[in-house]
Order: C-alpha cells, then structure tokens, then sequence
C-alpha cells in the first residue's frame, strides 16, 4: 500500500500542537520527522513555530539532507542532521522528536540523566534517560554526541538543551517524550517532597520480565547495558549515562552520589592517616 504523504503530513502538523500546546516547545523550538523509506524522509521546516503548521509546511529529503520538495520560503529543520543519524543506526525507527519539555529539559541543564527507578510504567516503557554531552545546535557536534546512546536507548537528554525521542512511528515517538516529560516532573516533586523511593534491584528485574513478555520494541535495559556486563542502567550507578558511556564526566548524577560520598570519605581517612591524626 502507498504511502499517503499529505495524511502524514497532517499528523506531524497535528503531533507539532500536541507539544506546543503541551509546553514542550516554546517560539519556534523543536522538530519532527518521519520515515518514508530509507532513502526519504520528511521533516518540520526551521523559523515555525511547531503550534501553527499546515501540510504545506513540511518538506521532504533525502537520507543526505538534501531537499527533495519544499514549498517557497520553507527549509528542512538546522536540526535534521540528528534526526538522520538516529535513522542511520537505529533501522528500526520510523520518527524522530525534539522537544524542550520544561522538566525533563531542567535535568539536561542541571546534567542530572533521568535513570531513577520510581514507577512502574517508567521502568517497562521507557527504561533509563541519559545525557548526551552538549553540542552546538545545528552542527555535527550533537548527532556525534547523541550516536553512542542510540544502540541502547530510546530517549535521549541533550545536555543544556533538551530531549530526543524516537520509535517504529510518530505516534509513538510522540508518546515516548510524553513519556519522558511525566517522569522527569514525577521525579523532580517526588525530590521537593523528600526524595523518591527507589525500586530495589528485584523490582527492577520483575518489572523487566514482564517488559519482555509484552514483546515491546525498541531499546531499553531490560536487554542488559552491554557496556556495563552484566548491570543494567537501573543499578549501574548512572554511569552509563555519562560521556563515553561508563566513564564519569562533571555532571552530576543521581546514583552516583553514594558512591562519591564512599570515595571522598576513603580519601579523607587516608590522608588523616598519613598526617598522623587517625586514632
């Protein structure tokens, strides 16, 4: 069966009110695409904002960026570029959103990845968050930063900057940054009443059980974090979250903190040992 591509044009146009309307974007912020094949895409335009488009707004490309149609005064979005690396190595993907969602953008700005286990529908459908280290809007920098994660998660943070989603359709891609939005808010007032309780790591591995049985698409940790052996993003600390996937950078991360408090208090206990004030 052909491809209609005005009806998909109007659900990107539709897709674009729902975060606008939403509080996921402000101005002209954010951008849509979809798979048509693997040659051919179609994308938002830059300079609109993603709340007031019709059909006639999108344009189509190809795998290279280059526009394939599009109407006078309309260009692919500067961002394209992240979107075609995720289809690039993601060939199970079939839409790209980015979005700038209040919440979950304040934790890519406070470098704080979204890898807490507190609910149970966060756990199965979305698994962890990471952060890609920042890159320059509009450059090559954030696709390069964004690759690493791709063949492990399905929603990225982009530090000080947003957040990336993606799935088999725009439908999908879509629910997937809601997604991410309701948890980082749930997270965040879960923290200003105490602090979440976390899921023990039992918990964890039940909840991805019942992930597999479900058979659900994607990438997620219930197929363990192949950087970590045999850990996956939920216990590993969040190290997985942070720049070369495994290796600490300055961010701050959410897990991490114990284990820091742990090495900061061996290195003090040394050092007042060769000072001699140990007792």
């Amino acid at each position: 069966m052909a491809v209609n591509e005005f009806e998909i044009k109007k659900q990107i146009c539709d897709i674009g009110k729902r975060i606008y309307n939403r509080n996921m974007v402000a101005a002209n912020d954010g951008n849509i695409s979809v798979k048509l094949d693997d040659h051919t895409f179609l994308c938002t335009p830059t300079g609109v904002s993603k709340g007031f488009m019709t059909p006639e707004y999108i344009c189509k490309i190809d795998d290279k960026g280059q526009v394939l149609q599009a109407n006078p005064g309309f260009k692919p979005s500067s961002e394209i570029k992240m979107h075609l690396r995720v289809y690039e190595k993601r060939p199970d993907v079939g839409s790209v959103v980015h979005a700038h969602p209040v919440y979950a953008t304040s934790f890519a700005i406070a470098g704080i990845p979204l890898t807490q286990p507190i609910m149970p529908e966060a756990v199965i459908a979305l698994g962890c968050v990471p952060i890609a280290p920042y890159g320059t809007p509009s450059t090559m920098e954030i696709p390069d930063a964004v690759e690493k994660y791709l063949p492990y998660f399905d929603a990225v943070l982009l530090e000080s900057h947003g957040a990336l989603t993606y799935s088999v359709d725009l439908l999908s891609a879509y629910l997937k940054m809601e997604s991410v939005e309701f948890y980082a808010q749930l997270l965040y007032q879960s923290k200003m009443l105490g602090g979440p309780k976390e899921f023990d790591k039992a918990t964890v591995q039940r909840l991805y059980e019942i992930r597999r049985q479900m058979g659900l698409p994607g990438k997620h940790p219930a197929n363990l974090c192949q950087n970590k052996g045999t850990l996956n993003c939920h216990n590993c600390g969040g190290s997985c979250s942070s720049d070369g996937l495994g290796e600490h950078t300055g961010s701050t991360y959410a897990h991490g903190a114990e284990t820091n408090a742990d090495t900061v208090a061996e290195i003090t206990r040394k050092v007042m040992e060769q000072l001699g004030l140990n007792k």
